[in-house]
């Protein structure tokens, strides 16, 4: 027996299972509503921003298909349209309040709302959506959405079907009067937009889940309810996040006496009897965004934000903010737009936006900035290089980007600093496509062939250290014989950059072919080697996965070395056993051999040292800084380096790397080189990686002549080495709700930096400092919307924080063991947070919640070993009396 009071028969017949059938002359009434929700991860839904639309809906069975019950035409119209909040509020907080349906929706929407779809059901299927074709693509996908609820099968099992969120992998489950459907909406084709950050650590993590149950009464269906849930969280912050919520609900209230059905024997038949201006159409949702009428033009928005973009306030978190603000507009932005901005702006201002219309990574932007910059005008050198090093820290760089970067290489270039920044940031850009598995792309194939065949031909030292730079950013598994050869045959800097190259690889990388080179340097089996390059080898060693007997080795030869290269390897060995690093458990085995680990190998004097140590310790993400420091024999600094990483349960990023390298210098002070550095040119550079990406090296002076200049003209001044904005996360999904609306989630991160170093010396003392500076500020915006044609809702969250970090090492040489101190500072650091969440009509009417907070968080000086503390002590203890000027 049939109850008229349910909606749908499943007619079990022999040989399949059907989807849903319709009553003949029924016609069935629902209550139907779809609400939306936004907010914190964690908040309760109950306070949460979003709006409802609740409506009537009638559906009736127009045709069934002669020769196949499950083929079946159905018409389905909503009627009563309501729309209002969500969650009750006060009327002073309801936007809706004392508005009617058809003055919130427009009376044009509301019709097209109304109008009556039809769709063609096939096994329980949809084959086929007719709506009518010039209807705002809105209304039609609200429809879609409710016709998909319609979307059905009774037995369970798994299948790709399309519906409004695109062709998707669903799963069904029946148990007694319940069917559970599954939709798994990462498996969904669909041409919405979405980009990343290529960093994961910098990146947002999401999860989004669909269910939708339909609810039986004695094998019949009672009721439907559909949940969406997406969910976006920043790596680095879990607590910034936001989520998004979707409801549908179907709850039949009546069946009635309906119309009869339509004889016909194809569906054609049945739609022009209907309505002949009834368009077939897909199910899956029609791109529809609201357009903003209010919204201030690209030049308009530049001229509010403009001076927070001034050199001396870019390390400032309102610099940042404008920064992504202007992003933002540039992405909608014509070329002519951007071109308009660029060609107005004074030189002081210029180099800020071309790091804004770079970072924005649109066709549109890419076109323009290359328009603009002229590669054969060397006057525009500081526009160029920030245009390229804004191109190294692409989020997501395109194939374009390359290949424009690659044909401007082969031209002609003014300036070599530009030539040579121009290859390094085409190595970084081959690294980040080929981690979005572009390696095979023509662009990028075409530019490794490049660096590889022009190094390969290369025969002076300044285009070998060029490619090599390159390769040290392109990280490419087939550089890495390549990375060898320079490493155990180049010259000493050569040697040198070479193994630092090797030394960015996964140790996954470092085959036994690399671990025998590395040791062959490190116990010079072939040739002599500089300290940089003996000390870089046998960090590789020791860095991935040594033996036993490498280990051994290595403990074995401190006390043959030169004496401050002894002191330098004893601090890296004991700094592995403080810090727990994966070789540590190999090394304390060694060290129970008493060949190995005795009292005149363990007190070998001297003031190199290595040291790590924690800068946060928390439940997302930590951070670490490491602090090594190499002398030559006489107590001139060999090499500082600073290093800083942030790392979670899954991967690493290597934040900031600070090195400073010097050569050459004894014969200031008529001291002896140490063995196999007796032919050093006089040299001192600083070095840096940021975020990941290599930047081209800083020479403070090269040669003799060059250094006693900069020593008789020095003003103790430091030399930028990075001054700009980078865009560190850039996040963006489209979504389309199966209720119909359109929703976005967009995370954007950026960082104001300003990073200086120098060098000085003083003849008088007899003292040396060097001094790095890293001056920040970070501002991330995320905001979660949802998009009706008629009233949006959404969240958006920021947080901003700004800091300075200071290391600085002060060597006193006047007699041995020289007095080293290193001091490592962070100033007092202001940290906010903001989070307002809104609800808004296009009239204006604008509901509003916000929450703040602020916090600052106490300076630090990083307390180093104490050793290190010792010998501060002595510095500084003695300094009173010897104040004036250096030289």
């Amino acid at each position: 027996l049939v109850s008229s009071k349910m909606l749908f028969v499943f007619a079990f017949q022999t040989g399949h299972t059907t989807g849903p059938s319709l009553n003949n002359d029924k016609l069935y009434k629902f209550a139907y509503s779809a609400e939306v929700y936004v907010d914190q991860v964690k908040a309760s839904l109950q306070k949460s921003a979003g709006y409802r639309i609740s409506s009537g809906v009638d559906v009736n069975l127009l045709w069934r298909n002669p020769d196949n019950d499950d083929d079946q035409l159905i018409k389905i119209t909503m009627k009563d349209v309501q729309v209002e909040n969500v969650n009750e509020r006060p009327a002073a907080k309801n936007i809706f309040k004392g508005k009617s349906t058809e003055k919130i929706i427009g009376k044009d929407y509301l019709e097209a709302l109304q109008r009556p779809i039809v769709v063609e059901l096939v096994r329980g299927k949809v084959k086929t959506f007719y709506s009518y074709q010039n209807e705002p693509g809105f209304t039609q996908n609200i429809k879609r959405g409710l016709a998909s609820l319609f979307q059905l099968q009774l037995h369970s099992g798994s299948s790709r079907e399309v519906d409004i969120s695109g062709k998707c992998n669903t799963t069904y489950h029946v148990w007694q009067d319940q069917v559970t459907k599954i939709k798994d909406l990462d498996s969904c084709e669909t041409e919405k937009k979405r980009f990343t950050s290529h960093n994961q650590i910098l990146d947002v993590s999401t999860k989004a889940s669909s269910a939708t149950v339909y609810v039986l009464e004695d094998s019949f269906i009672k009721s439907i309810k559909a949940e969406e849930n997406f969910v976006f969280v920043l790596n680095y912050r879990r607590k910034t996040g936001a989520k998004i919520v979707s409801k549908q609900r179907l709850e039949l209230k009546s069946v009635q006496a309906g119309m009869g059905l339509i004889a016909a024997k194809q569906v054609a038949g049945v739609i022009k009897t209907l309505d002949p201006n009834y368009v077939a159409m897909p199910l899956e949702a029609e791109p529809a965004k609201s357009e903003c009428k209010k919204c201030p033009s690209l030049s308009e928005h530049w001229q509010s934000i403009r001076e927070h973009m001034h050199p001396d306030k870019l390390s400032k978190p309102d610099a940042a903010k404008s920064f992504l603000s202007f992003i933002q507009n540039i992405r909608k932005a014509t070329k002519e737009e951007i071109l308009k901005i660029i060609r107005s702006e004074n030189k002081e201002i210029l180099p800020q936006v071309v790091d804004a219309v770079t970072s924005a990574q649109t066709p549109e932007s890419l076109e323009a900035i290359l328009e603009f910059l002229d590669f054969k005008d060397a006057s525009t050198f500081i526009l160029q290089e920030r245009f390229l090093y804004a191109c190294g820290f692409a989020s997501h760089p395109s194939e374009m980007l390359l290949k424009s970067l690659t044909e401007k290489f082969k031209g002609d270039v003014a300036s070599e600093e530009i030539r040579e920044t121009l290859v390094i940031v085409m190595g970084a850009l081959i690294r980040k496509l080929c981690d979005k598995e572009g390696c095979k792309l023509p662009a990028v194939a075409e530019a490794k062939r490049l660096i590889l065949n022009r190094l390969e031909k290369a025969t002076k030292d300044d285009n070998v250290q060029m490619y090599l730079l390159a390769l040290k950013n392109a990280l490419l598994p087939e550089a890495i014989p390549v990375l060898l050869k320079y490493a155990e045959s180049g010259a000493g800097p050569i040697s040198s950059l070479a193994a630092t190259a090797l030394q960015r690889y996964d140790p996954s990388f470092l085959t036994k072919e690399v671990k025998e080179t590395m040791n062959r340097i490190y116990h010079q089996t072939r040739k002599v080697h500089e300290k940089t390059v003996r000390t870089t080898a046998a960090a590789i060693i020791l860095n991935s996965n040594p033996s036993y007997m490498e280990v051994k080795n290595i403990l074995l030869s401190i006390g043959e070395l030169p004496k401050e290269m002894n002191k330098y390897m004893l601090s890296m060995i004991q700094d592995i056993l403080h810090f727990e690093m994966p070789s540590s458990k190999t090394v304390r085995q060694v060290l129970k051999d008493m060949r190995a680990h005795n009292y005149d190998r363990f007190s070998k004097m001297g003031s190199s040292s290595a040291y790590t140590g924690y800068v946060t310790r928390g439940p997302d993400v930590s951070s670490t800084y490491s602090l090594d420091i190499l002398y030559s024999g006489s107590g001139i600094l060999r090499r500082s380096n600073m290093n800083i990483h942030v790392f979670d349960r899954n991967t690493e990023l290597h934040a900031i790397q600070v090195v400073i390298e010097a050569q050459g210098l004894e014969s200031i002070i008529a001291a002896t080189p140490d063995e196999g550095e007796e032919n050093l040119d006089s040299f001192a550079g600083m070095s840096s990686i940021l975020f990941g990406f290599q930047l081209r090296p800083v020479t403070f002076f090269q040669g003799y002549g060059d250094l006693m200049s900069k020593m008789l003209s020095a003003t103790g001044e430091s030399m930028n080495v990075v001054k700009g904005l980078v865009l560190l996360t850039d996040f963006l999904q489209e979504i389309q709700l199966q209720s119909g609306p359109t929703a976005s989630a967009e995370f954007m991160g950026g960082l104001a930096i300003d990073i200086s170093g120098g060098m000085e010396f003083s003849l008088w003392y007899r003292e040396s400092k060097t001094n790095v500076k890293n001056r920040v500020a970070v501002f991330v915006a995320g905001n979660a919307e949802v998009d009706s044609f008629f009233v949006k809702t959404g969240m958006e969250t920021t947080l901003e924080a700004e800091t300075s970090l200071d290391f600085i090492s002060t060597v006193q040489f006047s007699q041995y063991p020289f007095l080293v101190c290193m001091q490592m500072d962070r100033v007092d650091s202001p940290f906010r947070t903001h989070m307002t969440k809104y609800e808004s009509l296009p009239s204006g009417r604008r509901y509003t919640a916000r929450r703040g907070k602020a916090a600052t968080l106490a300076g630090n000086e990083y307390p180093l070993h104490q050793e290190n503390s010792n010998m501060c002590t002595k510095v500084f203890g003695g300094k009173s009396d010897s104040a004036g000027s250096w030289f």
